[in-house]
């Protein structure tokens, strides 16, 4: 018989939402009955004849299986492994595709073919491999086996609420519906979604896409799992983006609430499982089993997927009967680029922000309001994109601020985690107003704060400072432009990057020296011409990490 190895843990709603929320309904009784076909046997041996000899040699053939459809496989294997005929002893092993991708690239696994639940691993296997200055790995991608579409898996008891209006990615792209993400790094669920988020953004405003990935990167569930787990604590209403066959797994367990999944209006787009032979030397039973898999449908739905063209019906609690409609084919080369810029936006800052509090804050900015009160709505809006565990420090500056110095130091670079110094850094929000005065003392301020990081430079993290200013430097007693480039120049260590990130905002800004000062760091550069375009050129700020020096 085959052996296997199980990995570590690792407007009106639609009509296929209600009845997604109606099977929900019914999950308890189906789990509590225990009526499931897969669970605890196997599949009659579908492959074997009585009248077959015994083999004189059994010939070893080892799958690797991402989890998701592992125990599917392994139900196969042992029935496939079975026929005497076949002389052959499938063994399967459970095992995320990231750890897979990483022993491919590095040259170390040991299998005959490997079963992803997405064909981007392929992708990320060659690229992995070349960053590490090795030739990618002899692969052969087949057909896949069996596929599962992305969903929006909710709890049964929110699933009405969120079902009042349209579930769809731009409610997500919005921010209007909540939702977690579990980490892209390790889930082609995640990483297909943000290539469907980016899909339905807006391509003459790349900042609607860079502001979700923002929002969505405040909170990172290390799995599905994870996720799922937290649904039913969350403070509103919550989806998990993730497959619909993570969605039938999860149901399977009753000890868990119920969840079911809806189906964005948009459409969605699928996981693929392919076949792929790992090296050259594949066993001669390989073409037979694989052959198998590919005639294995009826079993795969059983198991909760649908067919590697998308079609046909799964019959489980929670899920829709028939499939969902299609969105788009998934382009892995642009899924790797999403990823990149994903990783680049969601390393842990460690920032000084440096608040310009002269008395020309005073003045009017339109709409009623004072620069200082555009600022305050743009800072609180900010904040609310980092995640916990981000550090911020907040310094004020004008001229003779704190007795000879520029600059005043109001609450130290710390974890926004600890709610005590969020609080404490929402209330400096609050407080501006009443600091108001001098002038604008800015070159010594931005000394000052780039040896401040430096003092504490954490290697974990993204270290920098972001100066906000609606005015140009007016301390004629402290250092000038040229001044403030070299003492910069002389302290920059390529091992130790500080990045000075300079936002201006009305008319009064000196642009031409904000931007010499970025290069100097190789931070940037940003205007608000208007001072309501504040909260917009701070998205700017924190998602163009990916590109600076030299962003468009």
């Amino acid at each position: 018989m085959g052996r296997h190895s199980v990995a570590a843990p690792a407007k009106t709603p639609s009509r296929r939402f209600i009845l997604s929320i109606a099977a929900g309904v019914a999950v308890i009784g189906l789990v509590a009955s225990g009526v499931y076909l897969w669970v605890g046997g196997h599949l009659n041996p579908l492959f074997a004849s009585a009248d077959e000899a015994a083999c004189e040699t059994v010939e070893p053939v080892v799958v690797i299986a991402d989890p998701s459809i592992a125990t599917a496989v392994i139900e196969l294997a042992d029935d496939f492994s079975a026929s005497p005929k076949r002389c052959i002893d499938v063994e399967v092993r459970a095992q995320d595709a990231a750890d897979t991708t990483a022993a491919l690239a590095a040259g170390t696994l040991e299998a005959d073919a490997w079963i992803p639940d997405s064909s981007v691993w392929i992708e990320r296997t060659n690229t992995t491999a070349t960053s590490l200055g090795l030739g990618e790995p002899e692969l052969e991608v087949g057909p896949s086996i069996a596929s599962s579409p992305v969903v929006f898996a909710a709890s049964a008891g929110d699933a009405q609420e969120i079902a009042k209006e349209p579930v769809s990615w731009a409610r997500v792209l919005g921010g209007q519906l909540p939702a977690l993400l579990p980490d892209p790094e390790a889930s082609a669920a995640s990483l297909a979604s943000l290539l469907a988020l980016k899909g339905q953004s807006s391509p003459e405003d790349p900042r609607q896409f860079a502001g979700a990935m923002i929002g969505l990167s405040k909170s990172i569930p290390a799995s599905a799992d994870a996720a799922m787990a937290t649904l039913s604590s969350a403070q509103q209403p919550t989806v998990v983006l993730t497959s619909e066959s993570r969605v039938v797994e999860h149901n399977r367990d009753t000890s868990s609430e119920a969840l079911v999944a809806a189906y964005p209006e948009e459409g969605t787009v699928a996981l693929d499982y392919p076949f792929v032979r790992v090296g050259d030397g594949a066993p001669t039973q390989l073409d037979a089993f694989e052959a198998a898999l590919q005639k294995a449908g009826e079993h795969f739905a059983e198991a909760g997927f649908r067919a590697p063209d998308g079609s046909g019906e799964v019959d489980a609690p929670g899920i829709a009967g028939n499939a969902p409609r299609a969105q788009t084919e998934l382009d892995h080369a642009a899924e790797i680029e999403i990823l990149r810029a994903w990783s680049v936006l969601t390393l842990r800052s460690r920032m000084l922000a440096v608040i310009d509090v002269s008395g020309s804050m005073e003045e009017p900015a339109g709409n009623g309001l004072r620069r200082i009160d555009i600022f305050q709505q743009a800072a609180v809006g900010a904040m609310s994109k980092f995640s916990g565990e981000a550090e911020l420090g907040v310094w004020i500056f004008s001229t003779a601020r704190n007795g000879d110095l520029d600059y005043e130091d109001l609450a130290p670079i710390a974890p926004l985690a600890d709610s005590s110094h969020t609080q404490k850094i929402q209330q400096i929000i609050g407080s501006l107003p009443s600091r108001l005065g001098g002038a604008t003392g800015l070159y010594d301020s931005t000394l000052a704060a780039v040896k401040k990081v430096r003092e504490d430079y954490d290697p974990d993290k993204v270290n920098s400072v972001l100066v906000i200013t609606d005015g140009k430097n007016e301390d004629e007693n402290g250092i000038s432009l040229d001044q403030l480039l070299g003492e910069l120049k002389k302290m920059d260590d390529p091992s130790k990057p500080v990045a000075v990130i300079m936002i201006g905002f009305g008319p009064d800004t000196d642009l031409q020296a904000m931007q010499k000062i970025a290069e100097a760091t190789k931070g940037g550069a940003y205007s608000a011409s208007k001072p309501e375009d504040l909260g917009t050129v701070l998205v700017d700020a924190l998602s163009q990490r990916t590109c600076r020096p030299n962003c468009g």
